[in-house]
């Protein structure tokens, strides 16, 4: 048998880094008044800030930032002290949305743009929590915030890996990401304008969005989704066949009334399984009607396979079967109905 553990070093690298650069946003020089956010990810990202206002808290989103990019997300004069930035990839970069977050939970209409004041309740607004890192301001004109990730890209370089990103993710064609503009990248991109009779002039910014689109659209129709149709957080994971064998891995952290894609390719057409944990105040709630045995893990895991899980230091976990995915697609809905108590909580 064998079994392959998920390596978290590069996941907690990421967002420790990301951590350090929120945390010491800095008064660099900017081109425009107001908080700036620069994007040297090569991503697509979405923006939302939260700002004091007397007792309350004014949150407000999505500015949508290119790679390369830089927005101002608050424009002057800004009010020194602390103040809160939550990211999230675009759609259409495969491997699930990334996140940028802190400790802060606030409220965010993540379908859509908003502006909300301080709401009690996110779930009885028709709102979704998410946790944002602080950001201390200093100046009342200028300030930036830079987001990185592991790869160290300047500006420059992340508008090109943006570009080469969004060409793996369109299916234009398999390309490196590597913030180099090389033979093989123009001819890529000369090959999706033509195929879809756009000038071969156009720029990086509206070429970027085209891509984009078509992208999303990609991933729209493919994949595995979790919605979490219940009250309460879960804690979600998945298994199915891999070759001649299984894989599972976990965990995605869904609010109540979100969605999450946790497979962004084509499905086969086979059942796949499903594995869900329920937060409540009174305790911890599994996932009923879960018999197929595979390997799990308290931090994030990726396992081949689903034999001896203890002998290789993970856990056993109960999982559902789904029903056959229909087109390459399925989404699995969790309701507050599917969930019971683990024994001795409740």
């Amino acid at each position: 048998m064998v079994q392959v553990r998920f390596s978290t070093s590069c996941f907690l690298g990421f967002l420790l880094l990301i951590v350090a650069v929120l945390a010491t946003g800095g008064a660099s020089a900017q081109s425009s008044n107001g908080w700036s956010v620069c994007n040297q990810t090569s991503m697509i990202v979405e923006t939302a800030t939260a700002r004091p206002e007397g007792s309350d808290v004014v949150v407000e989103g999505w500015m949508r930032v290119r790679p390369g990019e830089c927005r101002v997300v608050m424009a002057a004069p800004l009010r020194p002290g602390p103040h809160f930035l939550y990211a999230r990839s675009s759609k259409a970069h495969r491997g699930g949305v990334k996140q940028w977050t802190g400790e802060f939970p606030y409220c965010v209409d993540a379908q859509g743009s908003f502006s909300v004041q301080s709401p009690p309740n996110c779930v009885t607004m028709g709102l979704e929590e998410r946790r944002f890192q602080p950001v201390l301001i200093e100046s009342r004109n200028r300030w930036r915030t830079d987001l990185k990730e592991t790869e160290i890209w300047t500006m420059k370089s992340a508008r090109a890996a943006g570009l080469q990103r969004l060409i793996n993710d369109a299916g234009v064609q398999k390309t490196t990401i590597d913030g180099y503009i090389g033979r093989s990248t123009r001819n890529a991109i000369a090959s999706f304008l033509r195929a879809n009779n756009i000038a071969a002039d156009v720029d990086d910014e509206e070429l970027i969005d085209l891509l984009e689109t078509v992208a999303i659209d990609r991933a729209r129709n493919l994949g595995l989704t979790f919605c979490n149709r219940s009250n309460h957080r879960i804690w979600s994971a998945f298994a199915r066949r891999r070759g001649e064998g299984y894989e599972s891995r976990g965990w995605w952290s869904i609010e109540a009334g979100a969605c999450e894609k946790v497979i962004d390719e084509a499905l086969i057409a086979t059942p796949y399984f499903v594995h869900a944990e329920m937060e409540t105040d009174g305790g911890r709630k599994q996932l009923t009607g879960a018999g197929d045995n595979f390997c799990i893990s308290q931090t994030k895991f990726a396992i081949l396979d689903r034999e001896d899980c203890g002998e290789a230091f993970y856990k056993d976990g109960l999982f559902k079967e789904t029903t056959v995915p229909e087109d390459g697609r399925l989404v699995y809905e969790f309701f507050e109905r599917d969930f019971n108590f683990v024994d001795g909580e409740g």
